[in-house]
C-alpha cells in the first residue's frame, strides 16, 4: 500500500498564485515610453504597459471592427418595408390603406383578365372578324357560269343532308286523285330534283352559247370599222411619232447592254498536281495514237457525235444534215455571226500563223514545232504538241476516211509515226541513259524530250519521281559540260538547255545548289593541287566558264553570303590572281572571267580588287614603252617579260580596217589567226572589251570614297602611256568617255577628315555655397522647401504605417479563415467519430442478440 497524498492547504495556493503573478509582472519587461516634456493641449501617446498589452488591444479592436465586417460580408439581414406610402409623411393613414387596397385589386384583376374572353371583345383572325367569317357571306364569282354556280340550293341541301324533311313540308299541300292530301315519296322528290338541276344546266349552257355568238359578231363588226378608224387617225399617229423624243446615247447603250450575252462562270483554278496529271494523261493518249499509227491500225474519228435516233425511226431519210448552225459571238465591239465550222477553221489558221511566226519549218513526218513559244515558255513542248494535235484535228476533218486509205498510204503514215518523237519518256537512271536519250537529236528535239520527261515524271505523280528529277539536274549539268568540251563546242544547244536547268532548279533548289557546289569544289581543288605542285595554274576551261555563267543565271548574286554564288565569286577572284597570261587565249579567258565578275557584283556593288588589277594588267599589255610607267602591276602580270607585248599592234595601219566585234567563247580553247592583220584586229577587239569593262566599273564604283585611289593607276596609263592615237575612232571616243567619267568622279568625293576648328570649352559656373547647420541632415534654404520636405516625410511615414496596418489586417483575416476551416474540419471529424461509435454500438448489440438467439437454440 502506498502513502496517501498530501492535502494542499489554502496558504500554498495563495503563495503559488502570488509567485506566478510576480513572475508574470516582471519589472524588466515593462515598457515605459518616457516623454521629454509635456505640451499643453496635446494628447499623450506615451503609456506604461506590459509586454503584449498593445498587441492584445489591437487584436481586440480588429475583432470588433474587421472581424464583424468579414462575418457580415455578402449577407443582407435588413428588413425594409416596401409598402406604398410607408415612408411618406404627407399621406394620411386612411389614404394609404385605400390606395393599397385599390392597387391590390388592380393587380389581381389584371391576372384574372389575362385569359378572360368576354363577349364585348371582338376576336379576329388575320385581321378579319370571326363573327363576320362565321356568316359565310363570301360569293363565288365567275365570268363563264352563272352566279349560282358553286352554291348549294336549299332543296338540294335539305334532300342530301336534312333527310328530305324540308321538301316534305313544302309538298304537304298536294292532293291525290281522291282529293286527299298525300306526301311525295323520296324517289319522286329525287327525280324532280334531278330534272330541275338538268334544266338549270341546259339554260346556263344556252345562255353561254348565245353570249359567245354575240361576242364573235361584235369582233367581226369591230374589224370592219377598225380600218376606217385607223385611216382617219393616221395623221394624228404620225404627229405622235414626230412628237416622241429621240433616245439619247445613254438609253441606246443601256438597251444594247440588255441584249448582250451574259458572263459565263469560268472553270476553277487547277492545282499543280491536277495539271501534271492531265498533262501526263494527254501525253499517254498521244503516244498510244502514235503507236497505233506505227502498227498500221485504222484510227477512227472518235470526235464525231452520232445524231439522236428515235425508236420508231425507219432510217429512210438520206439527207445529210450539214453542221451549218450559226454561232453568235462578240468581237471588237461588233456582233460576229459565223458558221461553227468556219470559226474552227479560222482558229486553226490563227494558231498556224502564230506557229509560223515563231519560226520552225515543217518536217516530212508532219510534226510541227515552234521555237518562239519555246523561248517564252522555257523551251516547253506544249505549243508544239498543241500544234501536232491541231494537225491531227485537221486530218480528222478531212473528207477522206482513214479506213479507205490504200496500203501504200498506210505504210507512209506508219513511217511518219516512227519518225515522230515519242510522247512519253522514262526518267534516266544514269548519265549514260540521258546521253543515249538525247544523242542524235537536234537542240529543239532535245528540249522537247526533256520537257516531256519532266511532265511524265512529275513529283506529284509517284513517290520516287522527286529523286529521279533531282538526279536529272546533275546529269543535265554534266551533259552541258560535255557539250562545251566538244570540238567545236555546241553553244547553241547549251543556250536552249539552260531553261530546262532553270525549271529543275526552281523545283528542287536544294538539290541544284548541292550539285553546283560539287562542281565548283572539284574544280577549285584541282586548281589548288596544280598551284601547290607548279606554283601557277592554267585558266579555267570553257565548260567551267559556262558553269559560272549558269550559276549567275540560276542563283541570286546580290546576297551578302550565298552557298553557291559566294564560292563562285571567290573562284573567279582566285583565277584572276593565280593564272598567268601567256597567250591571246589566256587574255580571252581572263576577259570572260572579268565579265562574269562584273555580272556578279552589278547588284550588290561589292568591290572586287582582282577585277581592277586584271583590267590594268590587260591594258599594260598594250603599252609599247614600259620603261618608266609611273604605275605598277600586280601578279599574274609583270612589268616586263616575254609576253608583256601581247596586245601591242604589229602594224598601226591595221586599225583602219578594224570593225568592232565581240570575242567568241571558242577563242578560250583554240584561236586560229593566220595573218598579222587578223592578229592585230583580235588585239584591238580585246582592248575594246577591256575598255568597255572599265567604263562599267567606273560607273559601278562611283560611290566609293576611295574611288580616286582605285582608278589612279588606270588614269595614268590611259592618259600617258596607251597609244590611243594609233587606235580607231571608236576606241578613241570610248577612251575619252572613260577619262571624263573618272576625272569627274575624282573631284566629287573628297576624303573624310575632321573639321578644323577650335574646340568649344566646357561651361564653368561659380560654385553654390549652402550653409549646413545640422550636420547629417539635408535642410532646405527657403520656407517652402522646408514645408515640402516636412510633408514628404509625413507622407512617407503615413504610407509605411498604412502598409503595416494592411499587412496586419491581412494576416488577421487569414488567421481567422484558417481557424474557421480547422473548426469545420474538427466538427466533421467529431461527427464522423460519433457515427462510427454509434455504428459500432449497433453492431455490438446485433452480435449480442445473435449470440443469445444461438444459445437458445
Amino acid at each position: 500500500m502506498g502513502k496517501p497524498p498530501k492535502k494542499k492547504n489554502l496558504a500554498d495556493k495563495v503563495r503559488k498564485t502570488k509567485t506566478s503573478t510576480e513572475i508574470k509582472n516582471n519589472p524588466f519587461e515593462v515598457k515605459i515610453n518616457r516623454k521629454k516634456f509635456d505640451i499643453l493641449g496635446r494628447k499623450s501617446k506615451h503609456d506604461v504597459g506590459l509586454p503584449g498589452v498593445s498587441r492584445s488591444k489591437a487584436i481586440n479592436k480588429r475583432k470588433e471592427t474587421l472581424l464583424k465586417e468579414y462575418k457580415t460580408k455578402d449577407k443582407a439581414n435588413k428588413f425594409i418595408d416596401r409598402r406604398f406610402g410607408e415612408y411618406d409623411t404627407k399621406m394620411d393613414p386612411e389614404e394609404k390603406i385605400l390606395q393599397r387596397f385599390s392597387m391590390e385589386r388592380q393587380r389581381t384583376q389584371d391576372k384574372k383578365d389575362m385569359y378572360n374572353l368576354n363577349e364585348e371583345e371582338e376576336l379576329t383572325h388575320y385581321g378579319q372578324s370571326l363573327s363576320e367569317m362565321e356568316k359565310l357571306n363570301d360569293m363565288v364569282d365567275s365570268d363563264d357560269e352563272a352566279d349560282e354556280k358553286g352554291m348549294l340550293s336549299a332543296e338540294l341541301t335539305a334532300s342530301h343532308f336534312g333527310g328530305g324533311g324540308l321538301l316534305r313540308r313544302k309538298t304537304q299541300g298536294e292532293k291525290d286523285n281522291g282529293g286527299n292530301q298525300r306526301a311525295k315519296s323520296r324517289q319522286e322528290l329525287i327525280e324532280e330534283l334531278i330534272l330541275k338541276s338538268k334544266q338549270d344546266k341546259r339554260e346556263r349552257q344556252n345562255q353561254k352559247e348565245e353570249s359567245q355568238v354575240l361576242t364573235e359578231k361584235l369582233d367581226q363588226d369591230w374589224k370592219s370599222i377598225q380600218g376606217l378608224l385607223a385611216h382617219k387617225n393616221a395623221p394624228k399617229a404620225d404627229r405622235q411619232e414626230e412628237d416622241k423624243p429621240k433616245l439619247d446615247e445613254y438609253d441606246m447603250m443601256v438597251r444594247e447592254l440588255g441584249f448582250e450575252m451574259k458572263a459565263q462562270p469560268s472553270e476553277k483554278m487547277k492545282t499543280p498536281e491536277e495539271v501534271a496529271r492531265e498533262e501526263r494523261e494527254r501525253l499517254q493518249k498521244l503516244e498510244a495514237d502514235r503507236l497505233r499509227r506505227m502498227m498500221g491500225d485504222v484510227v477512227e474519228d472518235s470526235t464525231k457525235t452520232q445524231a439522236h435516233m428515235s425508236a420508231d425511226d425507219l432510217n429512210d431519210g438520206f439527207i445529210l444534215d450539214g453542221d451549218d448552225k450559226q454561232t453568235l459571238a462578240y468581237q471588237d465591239g461588233k456582233w460576229n455571226i459565223n458558221e461553227e465550222g468556219a470559226k474552227i477553221e479560222g482558229d486553226d489558221e490563227e494558231e498556224g500563223g502564230e506557229e509560223g511566226e515563231s519560226g520552225e519549218e515543217e518536217e516530212s513526218d508532219g510534226e510541227e514545232e515552234e521555237e518562239g513559244s519555246d523561248e517564252e515558255d522555257s523551251h516547253s513542248d506544249l505549243d508544239s504538241e498543241q500544234e501536232s494535235e491541231g494537225g491531227e484535228e485537221e486530218k480528222d476533218e478531212a473528207p477522206a476516211i482513214k479506213s479507205q486509205l490504200s496500203e501504200e498510204e498506210r505504210k507512209a503514215e506508219a513511217e511518219a509515226a516512227k519518225a515522230e518523237l515519242p510522247y512519253t519518256f522514262k526518267a534516266p537512271e544514269s548519265y549514260s541513259d540521258l546521253k543515249g536519250l538525247l544523242q542524235g537529236h537536234p537542240a529543239d528535239h532535245q528540249c522537247i524530250i526533256l520537257a516531256r520527261t519532266q511532265k511524265c515524271n512529275h513529283p506529284s505523280l509517284a513517290v520516287g519521281n522527286k529523286l529521279k528529277l533531282q538526279k536529272l539536274f546533275g546529269f543535265l549539268l554534266e551533259y552541258v559540260g560535255e557539250l562545251a568540251t566538244r570540238s567545236p563546242p555546241e553553244l547553241s544547244t547549251i543556250d536552249k538547255l539552260i531553261p530546262q536547268l532553270y525549271g529543275l532548279c526552281q523545283l528542287f533548289p536544294e538539290a541544284a545548289s548541292k550539285a553546283m557546289q560539287t562542281t565548283l569544289v572539284n574544280n577549285a581543288h584541282s586548281m589548288e593541287e596544280v598551284l601547290e605542285v607548279k606554283g601557277r595554274a592554267a585558266f579555267p576551261q570553257l565548260d567551267m566558264l559556262i558553269y559560272l555563267k549558269i550559276t549567275a543565271l540560276l542563283f541570286p548574286t546580290s546576297d551578302f553570303r550565298h552557298p553557291v554564288t559566294t564560292p563562285a565569286l571567290l573562284y573567279i577572284s582566285q583565277a584572276l590572281t593565280k593564272c598567268p597570261v601567256m597567250s591571246l587565249e589566256d587574255v580571252t579567258s581572263g576577259l570572260v572571267l572579268c565579265c562574269l565578275a562584273v555580272e556578279y557584283v552589278s547588284f550588290s556593288k561589292r568591290f572586287c580588287p582582282e577585277l581592277i588589277n586584271f583590267l590594268l594588267g590587260v591594258l599594260h599589255l598594250a603599252v609599247p614603252d614600259k620603261t618608266s610607267t609611273g604605275y605598277s602591276v600586280v601578279p599574274p602580270f609583270r612589268q616586263s617579260s616575254k609576253v608583256s607585248d601581247l596586245l601591242v599592234l604589229s602594224d598601226p595601219e591595221s586599225s583602219q580596217t578594224w570593225s568592232k566585234k565581240t570575242l567568241p567563247l571558242s577563242a578560250t580553247r583554240t584561236l586560229t589567226l593566220t595573218t598579222d592583220l587578223e592578229t592585230d584586229h583580235y588585239r584591238l577587239s580585246a582592248v575594246a572589251t577591256c575598255l568597255d569593262l572599265l567604263k562599267r566599273c567606273s560607273s559601278l564604283y562611283r560611290e566609293l570614297t576611295s574611288y580616286s585611289h582605285i582608278f589612279q593607276p588606270i588614269t595614268t596609263l590611259l592618259s600617258k602611256h596607251l597609244p590611243i592615237k594609233t587606235y580607231p575612232a571608236a576606241l578613241q571616243e570610248l577612251h575619252g568617255e572613260i577619262l571624263a567619267a573618272i576625272s569627274g568622279s575624282l573631284t566629287s568625293h573628297p576624303l573624310l577628315v575632321f573639321e578644323k576648328k577650335k574646340p568649344i570649352p566646357l561651361k564653368l559656373f561659380t560654385p553654390k555655397i549652402v550653409e549646413v547647420l545640422d550636420y547629417g541632415k539635408k535642410r532646405g534654404n527657403t520656407k517652402e522647401e522646408r514645408e515640402k520636405e516636412r510633408l514628404n516625410h509625413k507622407y512617407k511615414k503615413e504610407f509605411k504605417g498604412a502598409l503595416r496596418e494592411i499587412r496586419k489586417d491581412t494576416r488577421f483575416l487569414a488567421r481567422e479563415k484558417l481557424n474557421e476551416v480547422m473548426g469545420r474540419d474538427a466538427e466533421r471529424k467529431r461527427k464522423v467519430k460519433e457515427l462510427f461509435g454509434s455504428l459500432a454500438t449497433q453492431e455490438g448489440e446485433w452480435k449480442a442478440l445473435k449470440r443469445r438467439k444461438n444459445s437458445r437454440h
